[in-house]
């Protein structure tokens, strides 16, 4: 497996941000001792890169942002991977010591399958929170394999939700005052640090009510042409949003995933999105992977399921990246 020469760079950039925390400087790692014949190859050089990215993640320490950040992950397009992003996210961040809620408003519920919750139609659901009203936290389900994880999974009674809402009152707004009834009860010391709307891909209501309730839109970018043309199309509906519901929202990060870094297309792609979004853009990029695309299979993130492969490493660096941009800490 190929990594991105640039991710070494990323990776240090971030320990030198002036929002993240650096603890006492650690001694290099010794790189694994190679077979000989293989010490002069690309395994051995990928070996070499991973270590070191490794231990400037040791070195990066995550810390609870001033208040919870609710982040609607988003991208009209499908198949760039937005719930591979949300559960891996959320994953490294509860690994590293945050509380986490993951909402999926996707009627498929493959965000749910990925975190290992219950999805079958009886489950307590976000259907029933943003269409019968019930409390957010009598749907709100512990993730079995990772500590300070959670889930409100998505059944197949999302589907009719789109149909159902049209008719209710204040229908985009519903899942946000869901949202702040839950904060409002909640001791700030035991509320959510990060909370990540999962949304299907398209603008229906659901995606909506995910616009209304979330103060940022978290955008993967598939690395390659078509994704620029989404990512046109998703921007103008971000403003509608803005200028008649959520005058708050604001795109606040930007992630390139399924980079290739043999292709010419990829680093194009990358170089046109940075350039035209410059602040937004993490520095961190997902890599094409196997290990990503079978861990769902095993009900598990890459952050369980293959903890010491490249996806797991590059969704971490994404993770604590994020962490960094928040605006203060408690």
């Amino acid at each position: 497996m190929s990594v991105p020469a640039d991710e070494d760079e990323a990776v240090n950039d971030v320990a030198d941000s002036r929002e993240t925390a650096v603890a006492e400087p650690q001694p290099e790692p010794a790189l694994p001792v190679l077979p000989a014949g293989l010490a002069d190859t690309p395994i051995a050089a990928a070996i070499a890169d991973a270590t070191r990215r490794r231990a400037v993640l040791k070195t990066v320490e995550v810390r609870r942002p001033a208040a919870p950040r609710v982040l609607t992950v988003a991208n009209q397009k499908g198949g760039v991977g937005k719930t591979t992003t949300t559960v891996n996210v959320a994953a490294a961040l509860a690994q590293s010591g945050l509380r986490v809620l993951v909402i999926d408003i996707d009627p498929q519920g493959n965000a749910s399958t990925a975190l290992g919750v219950d999805h079958h139609a009886e489950v307590p659901s976000i259907y029933d929170a943003v269409v019968d009203d019930l409390p957010l936290r009598e749907v709100i389900h512990a993730c079995p394999d990772i500590a300070n994880l959670w889930c409100v999974p998505a059944t197949i009674d999302l589907a009719g939700a789109e149909i159902e809402l049209v008719a209710m009152v204040s229908r985009e707004t519903r899942l946000k005052r869901a949202l702040q009834a839950y904060f409002d009860e909640t001791d700030p010391d035991e509320a959510f640090d990060y909370v990540f709307i999962d949304c299907p891909p398209s603008l229906g209501l659901l995606t909506v009510n995910a616009f209304v309730a979330a103060g940022e839109v978290f955008i993967p970018i598939q690395s390659e042409y078509y994704a620029l043309e989404g990512l046109s199309q998703l921007l103008h509906n971000i403003e509608l949003i803005r200028a008649h519901l959520n005058p708050n929202l604001q795109v606040s990060t930007i992630l390139l995933t399924m980079y290739d870094a043999r292709t010419r297309l990829s680093a194009q792609v990358a170089e046109e999105v940075r350039e035209h979004f410059p602040d937004q853009v993490l520095k961190a990029c997902i890599p094409r992977s196997v290990r990503i695309s079978e861990a769902p299979s095993h009900g598990q993130t890459v952050m369980t399921y293959e903890p010491s492969s490249t996806g797991a490493l590059s969704y971490l660096e994404a993770a604590k990246e994020l962490a960094g941009r928040a605006a203060g800490y408690r």
